[in-house]
């Protein structure tokens, strides 16, 4: 794999630990997993990783910013999609996602979406009803423990992890950022991967 084709260095992907997965792999995710180590986790394939980050940030690439909605019910997440939506202007549910909130129109808190995406499709699977219920695609961050019915585009990594998540979202924003004007260069972008990992 060139380096050069990738979004980040290949050791910066290894240092964050995105590429590791969990000791159980369901069937939907196998094509994603490159190896298993000797402790029984799965290892994600990295080029397979890379690949949909870009699909990830050109698919969001085509919605304004107030016309996404980024979820983590998972702490580890919550510093990332914040920092993201600090620079990018899309809306975020850090913590507990209230059910209703793209469907429900007199909810205070109801939002007009046009695509989601979740960093786990297990802890924030009332988004995703939601998301299916309005017909909006969505997007998920998939480990591989987890089960892919109902998601549009599947982008494999570990999502549990703070430093995984951290890089996933710091890259997702600066690839997004780029393609939709808000910068012109890597160059540009001065948030660094630590604005976006949680402590």
């Amino acid at each position: 794999m060139a380096e050069e084709s990738l979004l980040v260095p290949t050791d910066q992907y290894l240092k964050a630990g995105i590429h590791i997965g969990t000791k159980f792999r369901t069937k939907y995710m196998e094509k994603f997993i490159y190896k298993n180590r000797p402790d029984g986790l799965s290892v994600l394939n990295l080029q397979k990783i890379d690949e949909r980050i870009k699909i990830c940030a050109n698919f969001l690439s085509n919605y304004k910013p107030e016309e996404i909605v980024i979820v983590s019910r998972r702490e580890n997440g919550w510093k990332s999609i914040k920092m993201m939506s600090k620079l990018t202007g899309v809306k975020i549910f850090a913590g507990r996602y209230p059910p209703g909130v793209l469907t429900n129109t007199s909810l205070d808190k109801f939002i007009e979406a046009k695509i989601i995406l979740v960093t786990d499709s297990w802890p924030d699977r009332n988004a995703i009803t939601d998301a299916m219920a309005v017909g909006i695609p969505v997007i998920a961050l998939c480990d591989t423990n987890n089960q892919s019915n109902n998601i549009d585009l599947v982008v494999p990594c570990n999502n549990k992890g703070k430093k995984s998540l951290g890089l996933f979202f710091w890259i997702l924003t600066r690839e997004y950022m780029k393609k939709t004007g808000m910068i012109k260069s890597d160059s540009e972008f001065k948030a660094t991967v630590e604005d976006f990992t949680e402590e």
